[in-house]
């Protein structure tokens, strides 16, 4: 009996994977994990008592992602990437080397400030722009796409905020935001400075074009009204100090995520500068049950004494010392993200974690789950949205390109990074 329940579990989880990874009858993400959360249910291998606590871990985390969302568009409406996406380019006068280096602190910016969804969602597209506007050559162009997407993952590790897979663990261990942040401010360091570098290397041979920037003043516009970019700065740093007044009086995370973005996007508004309708439209909706349906489904893994399993490997590895554990869990977690992507590899890992006490695991599994999640194209959802993105604007990047590219750069920022987390967290 208790074989065919373990059984039953898994075989509803790979069903839901594929339908999120791809999307049969046009599906949305969070219609696919919504359809695994029923058969769950159905089938028995989760309770209702097991749904009610699900969504008592995930609802905060998933509404404060969807505050960062919105207010990642909100900002995009207004011009405010593309600005510095167009000083950047600007400040390397015609240098494609230079252009390389600035283009991966934007995103590394970018994705640590705003998320690596955003980052994906918001600056692919400006950057796919740019390079057709200073006609690159194709495996330039290339050379950029692939450095930014790896980056957009790579560099989501300083803040809660910075990933869905951060703010679900944040969460489930009730750590705080400035705990967080003291924990892995060294590993973001080392795991941008290793992306950057690592892609310089391999992608270096296809960096040398000469480029002719007065193209792009007239291609790229700049943010209207420079008082509100002004102000977006100060309105983050208040967002900040909020975060902190949370930690301080045990507030949930997207009282001030998701509020500060409808605060936001609401004196933007009555500014004239964006029309909420068009954010509105523009948000995606379906995180929001994505999260919900997928955290159930994994439950039922965890009642399959999946999570079980995983613990004792954890526990093994804790016995030959805090570096081996660290390794181990960085390790586990991004062989589970690349295959199963990395959102229910996250979850399978905290429930996993519960039981072996190391807040340097915990560390290390969210680094696995946000950077070795680039071993596989479908490991992370930024990654397959990065793909669909430049596939809908006539720019497809080939799985093997993909991968190649992917299999020399993860494993080195991989190591780096939980080395650092080691050392300093």
């Amino acid at each position: 009996m208790w074989g065919y329940f373990f059984l039953l579990s898994i075989a509803i989880f790979l069903l839901t994977i594929f339908a999120v990874i791809f999307r049969p009858f046009n599906l949305g993400i969070g219609t696919c994990a919504i359809i695994g959360a029923v058969l769950s249910l159905v089938c028995g291998t989760v309770s209702f008592g097991d749904t009610l606590e699900a969504f008592s871990i995930v609802w905060d985390a998933s509404l404060a992602f969807l505050g960062i969302i919105i207010f990642s568009l909100v900002l995009d409406e207004i011009g405010f990437f593309e600005h510095a996406a167009l000083r950047t380019a600007l400040a390397c006068g015609g240098d494609l080397k230079k252009l390389f280096f600035a283009l991966m602190v934007l995103c590394g910016v970018v994705s640590a400030l705003f998320a690596n969804d955003a980052a994906v969602l918001i600056l692919a597209p400006i950057i796919l722009a740019q390079t057709r506007a200073l006609n690159l050559p194709p495996r330039s162009a290339l050379a950029l796409l692939l450095a930014t997407g790896f980056m957009s993952d790579s560099a989501s590790l300083p803040f809660v905020f910075s990933n869905l897979t951060n703010i679900i663990s944040a969460g489930f261990f009730g750590i705080s935001f400035w705990g967080y942040f003291s924990s892995m401010w060294a590993a973001f360091l080392l795991s941008f400075v290793a992306s950057t570098l690592i892609s310089y290397i391999i992608l270096r041979k296809d960096l040398s074009a000469k480029l002719d920037i007065s193209v792009l003043r007239s291609e790229f516009k700049v943010v209207a009204n420079k008082q509100l970019f002004i102000f977006t700065w100060i309105f983050f740093a208040l967002l900040l100090v909020g975060y902190g007044l949370g930690d301080a009086y045990a507030l949930p995370f997207c009282v001030f995520a998701l509020g500060g973005a409808v605060v936001f996007m609401g004196i933007c508004a009555r500014l004239g500068a964006i029309r909420a309708r068009v954010i509105f439209t523009r948000t995606p909706w379906q995180i929001l049950w994505f999260s919900l349906g997928l955290y159930i489904v994994v439950w039922g893994l965890k009642n399959a004494q999946y999570s079980e399993l995983l613990s004792s490997f954890l526990l093994l590895a804790k016995e030959s010392g805090e570096l081996v554990l660290v390794f181990s869990s960085g390790l586990a977690s991004s062989v589970l993200s690349s295959l199963m992507n990395n959102l229910p590899a996250m979850m399978l890992m905290d429930i996993s974690l519960e039981s072996v006490g190391s807040n340097k695991a915990i560390y290390a599994a969210i680094i696995g789950c946000n950077v070795g999640v680039k071993f596989t194209h479908f490991g992370s959802l930024a990654t397959l949205l990065w793909l669909y993105l430049l596939k809908s604007k006539n720019c497809e990047i080939s799985i093997k390109t993909y991968l190649i590219f992917s299999f020399k750069i993860t494993l080195p920022v991989l190591f780096i990074t939980l080395f650092g987390v080691y050392l300093w967290a």
